[in-house]
């Protein structure tokens, strides 16, 4: 049995196939693990969705903002409310199957731990621990899965708070913990989100810090696998992992092998989104 992380997909069908060829996956034996954004910006997100999904126990994926963003849009609901939603994700919301299609991505989680390795789409505060992120993590998840999840989309948008207190309640608490683990990608050197950040690691002088690079921070002894950030490109340094290669900019889409040392596996793809 093979276990295989996969970076973000963002509606690239015809590319996660020929990654899939190309690491010979085996439904019938082998684990996929998805670092969320499955959809979006890409031409075949309804594709991807009904693959990901008719693999039942053989594929996990974390939620990411962009399958959040969907799912609020799918309720009429975002922060930009009547936004007509690109062609790819209206085919998803035509589709005859569009109802559980939505209903289970809603059910995904927003971080995974198996063999030592958590999955996050995006990023962790430094004072979380592993521990604490799945216990915050299923906090948010609850409340997602409930019968009024609607209204937590109704205040899922916003960038504050900025700093994780845990006397946080309500509406903030839930906006804080999926803030962190679909969008997180800088901190300051105190610990307060920078959510409005997405350039790769460059300029000292904004004070502001990849959130994996943060002296002290509690995760920093674990396995860590996410996506997210294209702009950082395939990393790898000390226990965290990258691997959002930009694959829907013309990067590549990428395998890391999890159970083994293996290389990372990647395919080429064509520029379907212009950078910005």
């Amino acid at each position: 049995m093979a276990v295989y992380a996969i970076g973000d997909v963002q509606g690239c069908f015809a590319d996660l196939q020929r990654l899939l060829k190309k690491i010979e996956f085996d439904r019938d034996s082998d684990r996929l693990w998805f670092t969320g954004d499955l959809i979006s910006r890409g031409p075949d997100s309804l594709g991807c969705l009904r693959l990901i999904r008719s693999l039942g126990e053989s594929a996990v994926t974390v939620l990411g903002n962009h399958d959040l963003h969907f799912l609020a849009l799918s309720e009429g609901l975002g922060p930009r409310p009547g936004k007509v939603p690109e062609p790819a994700l209206q085919a998803i919301l035509d589709a005859d199957d569009a109802g559980e299609l939505l209903h289970w991505l809603r059910q995904r989680p927003l971080a995974h731990c198996e063999i030592d390795i958590l999955m996050i789409h995006a990023g962790l505060p430094p004072q979380w621990d592993v521990r604490q992120t799945l216990q915050l993590a299923a906090e948010a998840e609850a409340v997602l899965r409930r019968p009024d999840y609607r209204e937590f989309f109704e205040n899922m948008h916003g960038d504050l708070p900025d700093r994780w207190d845990p006397q946080l309640s309500g509406h903030a608490r839930v906006r804080f913990i999926i803030n962190c683990l679909t969008r997180l990608r800088y901190c300051d050197p105190d610990g307060r989100v920078a959510l409005d950040h997405k350039e790769a690691p460059a300029d000292p002088s904004t004070g502001l810090i990849p959130w994996f690079r943060v002296p002290g921070r509690a995760s920093e002894d674990s396995r860590i696998v996410f996506g997210h950030w294209s702009t950082l490109g395939l990393t790898a340094e000390k226990n965290v992992v990258c691997l959002d290669s930009g694959c829907v900019w013309g990067g590549r889409l990428s395998a890391l092998r999890l159970d083994r040392h293996k290389p990372v596996v990647s395919v080429q793809c064509p520029a379907y989104q212009a950078p910005g």
